[in-house]
């Protein structure tokens, strides 16, 4: 929308006008609500479980395994306090009885996808690499969340 239809609007009485400046597909990509034939599919965003467990880099292992058990989870998104995604702890890790900082067991930059990614697009290519979830991010790299396969074939 054009700064000049914003300002119309709220002089017509909306109270809450934006100039989204960077356009519907980034808008999209945040996980942000649309409408229309934007919903027609679902996208990822639709079927990622928004609470997994997070670690921070200095966090001792023994201590986010308990956490991630509790929560039952198998995975753990290393995050920084912006919630930027640094690495993941996966099933193999948490499985042990080390007590290591996480920044040693975790997987460094781990694949993720967008919020709008079709749901049946991830979903086929989950099931061809044979992966069981995946990590979701905003453009920007924060974590949005988890989507298990068994979620999005569900």
């Amino acid at each position: 929308m054009s700064p000049r239809a914003a300002w119309r609007l709220e002089a017509l009485g909306f109270s809450e006008v934006y100039d989204y400046v960077a356009g519907k597909v980034e808008w999209l990509a945040f996980g942000l609500p649309r409408e229309g034939t934007t919903t027609a599919e679902p996208t990822a965003g639709d079927a990622t479980q928004r609470d997994v467990p997070t670690a921070g880099l200095d966090e001792r292992l023994d201590r986010v395994r308990e956490r991630v058990v509790a929560a039952g989870w198998d995975t753990c998104v290393v995050v920084n306090a912006e919630s930027v995604v640094l690495g993941r702890i996966g099933r193999s890790a948490l499985s042990g009885s080390d007590d290591r900082p996480v920044s040693e067991v975790m997987t460094e930059g781990p694949s993720t996808i967008r919020p709008n990614t079709l749901l049946s697009v991830e979903v086929e290519r989950m099931t061809a690499r044979n992966l069981t979830s995946v990590v979701v991010t905003t453009p920007d790299g924060r974590l949005f969340g988890v989507l298990r396969l068994a979620d999005a074939e569900g």
